[in-house]
């Protein structure tokens, strides 16, 4: 079985704004290989650290409530 890697950023993006609190900080409790990835694209900070969430981009959080509304929400 091969991975789509831009599916999972896509999904693990979404749920970061599933967890968002303080203003735009997401619990990072998902895969580290995603996380890194989602960094290099700018659309969250360093995840490296001990806090127990991280910091998502203005591009970031757009993006993860886009994709929250497209993967998660009801058709109107």
């Amino acid at each position: 079985m091969e991975i789509d890697e831009e599916k999972i950023d896509d999904v693990v993006l979404a749920l970061l704004y599933l967890t968002l609190h303080d203003g735009g900080r997401a619990w990072k409790s998902f895969d580290w290989d995603a996380m890194n990835r989602l960094h290099e694209k700018g659309l969250i900070e360093n995840p490296v650290g001990k806090a127990k969430s991280v910091l998502l981009t203005v591009d970031g959080l757009k993006e993860s409530e886009r994709l929250f509304q497209t993967f998660f929400t009801k058709d109107s």
